[in-house]
This record gives structure tokens, sequence and C-alpha cells, in this order.
């Protein structure tokens, strides 16, 4: 028999056990707003009509989004995985130390950085509608506010990608894996589920 018949791996270990956990929608959306916000990121005023139209459907994938926290799925619920602000910080500060609990779906600063990043998309969507209307073209804050609301979305951004990375060493998990899969690692007995 092969390994993957028997189900195990190279030197006759059995691979872990994975839950599923990220729902179709939750991983679309996700790797969809990855590549539609690098794309007007770079686009910016050099080609209008697509940064336009892919805004409009970054903001309408924020709308899902923000539903789909809502009715969705267990982990992909707002009410599953938003935490206070002390949660969060002392999550950080377990982080810090390297002794921050493994949770099955968004950690609490994860969930913080959703809700940032949401709120950030929102003010660039609002700001970039905002623009192409009579009464606002042309106006120096909206344009202003659109572009620090772009660039400090590239540092969110960037601060996600270091949480994912140092999340993924701290627990042996790789996330990114995750988000392609929708499974993790079944949770043990010191996770958060």
């Amino acid at each position: 028999m092969s390994a993957r018949e028997t189900g195990l791996e190279a030197g006759g270990a059995m691979p872990p056990a994975t839950v599923k956990v990220w729902d179709p929608f939750v991983r679309v959306f996700h790797w969809s707003l990855v590549g539609l916000f690098a794309f007007a990121f770079l686009t910016g005023d050099e080609w209008q009509q697509p940064h336009e139209f892919v805004g409009y459907v970054i903001a309408g994938l924020v709308a899902a989004r923000i539903l789909w926290g809502l009715v969705g799925s267990r982990h992909a619920r707002f009410s599953t995985f938003v935490r206070s602000p002390g949660q969060v910080a002392r999550f950080i500060s377990a982080t810090a130390r390297f002794s921050a609990p493994r949770y099955l779906g968004h950690n609490p600063a994860g969930a913080a950085m959703i809700l940032a990043l949401l709120a950030a998309i929102g003010v660039i969507a609002t700001t970039g509608y905002m623009m192409t209307t009579d009464a606002y073209w042309g106006v120096e804050w909206v344009e202003e506010a659109h572009e620090i609301a772009a660039w400090g979305t590239l540092g969110l951004v960037a601060l996600h990608v270091a949480g994912v990375v140092l999340a993924s060493v701290e627990h042996g998990e790789n996330l990114v894996r995750a988000m392609v899969t929708g499974r993790k690692r079944a949770p043990g007995p010191d996770d958060v589920a």
C-alpha cells in the first residue's frame, strides 16, 4: 500500500488530524481582496477606469463580508471572534513572550486586524466614490483621505502578514495553507476552539 492509501507520512508517522475552519466564502473573499487591493493600489491614478471598477468590486466584497460576518459559518461570524481591547492587548503581550494560546478560528489580534482592515477599506471605498461625484470631485481633503487610507491599509497589510508569519511559527502551523485549504490542525487540549 502507498502512504496515501494508509494515511501514513514518510517514516510511518500519522499526519495530524485536521478540521474544517474557513468556509469557501471566507477563503474566496480573502484571496480576491488580496489580488484586487494590490491591483487597485498599483494602478492608482495611472489607469483610472479599471481602478474605479476594481474599487466598486472591493466595496461589494467588503459589504458581503460584513453580511457574512453576521450570518455566516461559525468561524466567519464576528460574534465568535471579536474581542475586547483588553483581550487583544493581553493576547499581543502573550504573543511577544511566545506563550499565546492557539485559536482554531481568528485569534484576538487577527480579529482586531480584520476590523481595522474592513474599516480602512471602507474609508478608501467611500472617499474613492466621493471623488467621482460632482460635489466632491477635485476636493483636496477627500483625495488626501483616500490616499492616506490606501497607504495606511498597506501598512495594516504588512502587520497582518507579519502576524500570520509569527503565529505560524509560534504554533507550528501554516496559516497561509489553512486559508487556501480551509483546514487547520485539530484543536488540542490547550487550544481555544
